[in-house]
């Protein structure tokens, strides 16, 4: 079989497949899947080719579905996915990702759990909710959800998350303990005086830089951070952009200094596309300077958002991009966001966007 391309994606109503050649063209829409659940998080394992949808609700529950045969069957399990009785339940999967031969679930409310069999079943990593911060941790507008699941590459018991609206986390022990890295993060929303706390900021996405696992890129609610020392630290890079609200961030495949963003007009202004034209703003120097990239993209009466985790790249050359809209069409580039295509519409709200490149 020669290379594909799947994108997938997760959305309000099951997940869907897209797959293409290497040329990116043509797309082959496939799905609804899982028994169109919600899906908040739909995940291709490179090492397995497996891919994991994870999501629920509070009417179905938790669950994570699985498919070994890139889409043509599923199942699904939710053994695990549980509070000790008593707390309060699960309502749903957040977020996924493989890590050193162990697959990892983020879940509503906030807490963190691991499968060593492929997601079949599921031990809760108790150390987050164990946290003294803990009971301070105020939802976000999504919910208290644990969304950026990011294991560090070779260091099986590293693991940074995401929480809105509580911050980055860090764990240097595989879960049992955790520590706040927020430094330098802002929180506009808190009185004057108490804007930079050590913990209780509205993340809203948390990637790492390739061949480079200190440095992780924050879209925040409040500003766009970098940070070189594994969250120690944070920088503002927000200068040059449209507005410091966002959710979504990718980076490249190959190049730590280049990632994509997809700023909004902010929290309060109606969270679409500055002015309704569509833009994704481009650095290829770690965030000293951004660029438009426009062509393609819809350049009036856009009044869509793009959310936390509906956008992705992938590992061809150049490599491709892309990012799934509120109002339910899929954009992508293969040339690293110099043209646009609109690859897919009329499907519902996107909430997750990953890819998967098979054969070749």
């Amino acid at each position: 079989m020669g290379t594909r391309v799947l994108v997938l994606l997760g959305t309000k109503k099951g997940a869907f497949i897209l797959e293409a050649g290497p040329e990116r063209r043509g797309w082959e829409l496939r799905g609804p899947f899982c028994e169109t659940w919600p899906m908040n998080h739909v995940i291709g394992d490179p090492a397995t080719g497996t891919i994991f949808a994870g999501g629920g609700s509070a009417w179905f529950g938790p669950a994570v579905w699985r498919s070994g045969d890139l889409g043509v069957t599923w199942t699904h399990s939710s053994a695990g996915l549980a509070y000790a009785e008593g707390a309060e339940p699960v309502k749903a999967v957040w977020s996924l990702a493989p890590g050193h031969g162990a697959l990892y679930a983020g879940v509503e409310p906030a807490g963190l759990f691991r499968s060593g069999d492929g997601g079949q079943g599921w031990e809760h990593l108790a150390g987050m909710q164990a946290h003294p911060t803990r009971p301070h941790w105020q939802p976000g507008g999504a919910g208290l959800i644990l969304h950026s699941l990011v294991p560090h590459p070779e260091d099986s018991q590293r693991i940074w998350v995401g929480i809105s609206a509580a911050g980055v986390f860090h764990t240097a022990d595989g879960g049992r303990t955790w520590e706040p890295r927020n430094q330098g993060t802002r929180s506009d929303f808190m009185p004057e005086g108490q804007r930079y706390p050590a913990f209780g900021q509205c993340v809203h996405c948390l990637v790492m830089a390739p061949g480079m696992p200190e440095r992780l890129y924050q879209q925040n609610h409040c500003g766009m951070y970098r940070s070189d020392d594994g969250g120690v630290h944070w920088d503002s890079i927000e200068a040059g952009l449209p507005s410091s609200f966002g959710f979504p961030a990718a980076v490249h495949p190959r190049d730590p200094a280049t990632l994509y963003l997809l700023p909004l007009n902010g929290d309060t202004a109606g969270r679409y596309v500055p002015g309704a034209r569509a833009a994704v703003w481009r650095t290829r120097d770690a965030g000293a300077t951004w660029q438009a990239c426009r062509a393609g993209l819809p350049q009036q009466n856009a009044f869509f958002g793009v959310l936390r985790q509906a956008m992705a790249t992938d590992r061809l050359d150049p490599a491709g991009v892309y990012f799934g809209t509120s109002s339910g069409s899929l954009y992508a580039s293969a040339d690293e966001g110099e043209t646009w295509h609109c690859a897919a519409q009329h499907l519902p709200a996107i909430l997750s966007v990953e890819t998967l490149v098979v054969g070749g």
